[in-house]
């Protein structure tokens, strides 16, 4: 199959790929070499029983997504996204790859409150990681973003309405905009006259996610974990989730979506496209993407999305479930 020269051969990731042979794979002795990275699973054979446990690294199912392990894998290939872009991808971050599946295999079914600070943990051991570190002395951020980001807010009775209003940094959500998101849904969750929150942002691009030029400001996990716990707006939204409302357009990234996920209804326009890029800087989405967007697409897709780092088209987006609608919306 071409997935024997694609995945072995691709980028310097230490990867394999296995015939479907149910006595190895269900041996807990198949998980132990530690150079492995990932492992890509054929699902094109027999199999009568779940696996005997999983690898501390992501497992790729290739094939039938009706197969009897399909369910275990961590994420299943489909479009847009190949074996060999993973191998590419897994091989830049191969430890913020192996948390982020484990992460997202213990979610399933935990409580929201309880959910956000586990994935806050989880990036906050990444925040001290190599992987990270290494992204951080070698990115090219480019010059001021000009002035701190604003949300508008406006009361129309019982509507709240909120945009972000940063569009010469393509609405990029730095710390004076993410307190105010903070608060406006602390002000939402308090008010109960309050019946819906619309989230909506100006210019061409609702949001590429955090501000790059704050990435590595606070060095330290423990505090930086604790900042979030204060301030993360994920919190407040998870509050009152069945109010709220989004609507984007253009780029739709990191922190963007993760954040619109929450939203009980999320709409988009035909140009939109989402992205969780963060597994190139050594992290793992933690904005809430690891709550909201398993929520709306499952474990694997959000898997896929994550190890892959590749762009989401509306079109597709819609089928998964990840936006509700494609909708055309005047522009604020």
């Amino acid at each position: 199959m071409i997935y024997d020269a694609a995945v072995s051969t691709a980028g310097n990731a230490q990867v394999e790929a296995w015939t479907l042979d149910p006595d190895d794979l269900r041996s807990p002795s198949s998980w132990t070499d530690t150079g492995q990275q990932a492992a890509f699973i054929r699902l094109d054979g027999p199999a009568t029983s779940a696996l005997n446990g999983l690898p501390p690294f992501p497992l790729i199912g290739l094939g039938d997504a009706r197969h009897l392990l399909a369910g275990q894998m961590d994420a299943m290939i489909e479009p847009p996204v190949s074996a060999e872009g993973l191998v590419r991808s897994i091989g830049v971050s191969p430890r913020a790859a192996a948390v982020a599946v484990q992460l997202l295999r213990n979610l399933h079914g935990v409580p929201v409150t309880q959910a956000l600070p586990l994935e806050s943990l989880c990036y906050a051991t990444l925040q001290g990681s190599a992987e990270h570190a290494a992204w951080l002395k070698a990115r090219t951020v480019p010059d001021g973003l000009g002035a701190a980001g604003q949300l508008l807010v406006e009361r129309d009775g019982p509507a709240l309405q909120l945009t972000l209003d940063r569009a010469d940094a393509r609405n990029a959500i730095d710390s004076a905009l993410r307190d105010q998101l903070y608060d406006a849904f602390s002000l939402a969750t308090l008010d109960r006259d309050i019946q819906c929150v619309q989230l909506r942002a100006t210019g061409a691009t609702f949001s590429i996610g955090g501000d790059l030029h704050e990435f590595g400001t606070t060095r330290d996990p423990a505090t930086a974990h604790l900042i979030r716990s204060r301030t993360l707006p994920a919190i407040a939204i998870s509050r009152c989730p069945a109010r709220f409302e989004v609507h984007v357009q253009g780029a739709c990234i990191g922190a963007g979506i993760e954040l619109a996920a929450f939203a009980s209804r999320l709409t988009a326009e035909s140009d939109a496209w989402f992205q969780l890029p963060e597994l190139a800087m050594g992290l793992i989405p933690g904005a809430g993407g690891c709550v909201s967007i398993p929520a709306r697409i499952g474990r694997q897709r959000t898997a896929l999305m994550i190890l892959s780092g590749r762009r989401v088209n509306a079109a597709t987006a819609l089928r998964w479930g990840l936006i509700d609608a494609i909708e055309s919306h005047p522009a604020r």
